[in-house]
């Protein structure tokens, strides 16, 4: 039990703590190499790294149809949530994107169909709902009052809804990995999943015209930097820690890494990007933590009396 128990402090410490500081890494990445490229090198890195790893090790080669799942799992959460925040974070700030993700607790509840029966008849959960979509609303109509050139307000708002619309990927697969059986070994399932992501990334990124003109000299060392500590930290170390416990763990308490992540985000993002906060971005994310806490709370009391 004691194992357990410190298994589970190191993955919810990894999933809190390092997510949130990737958000300021996939900025300084994205400066130098084109975005759907850095997310296709950073899965295509670390899905090799763990495949070796796991050969090495004589684990079992999955199934065709083990491998149609996770390659599905890879292409909803990874490029689906992951992907859509790189591709945003081009014309919104690193804190922003933090902030929109912080709804993914929300597309938990809509869309987890076993638990809709406890989620829909508790008028507290329905308020938090209620609570954190209007705290997005806020922050995506007025997060950049008075801009001046109407052409990079449109884009700061398409930027918003992709990571929404990511957001909703990234359940779909998190949810599909917790209930389907993708396969007889985590680690092997995480391989896959890396590596379906990193090829779907780079097919996406030719597709956007990303190759033309890029040239791989032009990378700065900052660039380089961030791309190994997203294919070390944010994928290996933390994706594979919310791999473990989203299977060990209620989905809607796997999923409170949200109330850290934005705020080290924010931190980090005002302290080395620079970024500036705005009052309104404050008050979104108030309003989003507090439906967090509203849609969370229940379900924690109701898993501590099953228990």
């Amino acid at each position: 039990m004691s194992s357990i128990r410190w298994k589970t402090i190191s993955a919810f410490a990894a999933v809190y703590i390092i997510w949130g500081s990737t958000y300021l890494a996939i900025l300084i990445g994205i400066k130098t190499i084109p975005p759907f490229l850095m997310t296709a090198l950073r899965f295509l890195l670390a899905g090799l790294a763990l495949l070796i790893w796991r050969i090495i090790q004589r684990d079992r080669f999955p199934t065709i149809n083990s491998f149609a799942k996770n390659s599905l799992v890879g292409a909803l959460t990874l490029v689906g949530g992951v992907g859509s925040v790189g591709w945003a974070e081009q014309y919104i700030p690193s804190s922003v994107a933090a902030i929109i993700v912080t709804a993914v607790p929300f597309w938990f509840v809509l869309f987890d169909r076993k638990q809709w029966s406890f989620y829909f008849n508790n008028k507290i959960i329905l308020t938090g709902l209620l609570f954190g979509f209007a705290g997005v609303a806020i922050l995506v109509a007025f997060s950049h009052p008075g801009q001046q050139d109407q052409s990079l307000e449109y884009r700061k708002i398409i930027g918003s809804l992709v990571i929404l619309c990511g957001g909703i990927a990234w359940t779909t697969g998190s949810l599909y990995s917790k209930y389907g059986v993708l396969g007889h070994s985590l680690l092997m399932d995480a391989a896959i999943q890396f590596l379906s992501a990193g090829v779907i990334s780079l097919v996406i990124s030719g597709l956007l015209g990303e190759w033309k003109g890029f040239q791989i000299e032009r990378v700065s060392l900052e660039s380089w930097l961030a791309l190994i500590y997203l294919f070390t930290m944010g994928s290996l170390v933390a994706y594979l820690a919310y791999l473990w416990l989203i299977k060990n763990r209620p989905a809607a308490q796997v999923s409170s890494y949200v109330y850290v992540n934005p705020v080290i985000a924010v931190l980090l993002g005002a302290l080395l990007a620079h970024e500036i906060i705005s009052w309104i971005q404050v008050l979104s994310l108030v309003i989003i933590l507090i439906g967090v806490v509203m849609v969370n709370a229940p379900k924690y009391r109701h898993h501590a009396e099953k228990h």
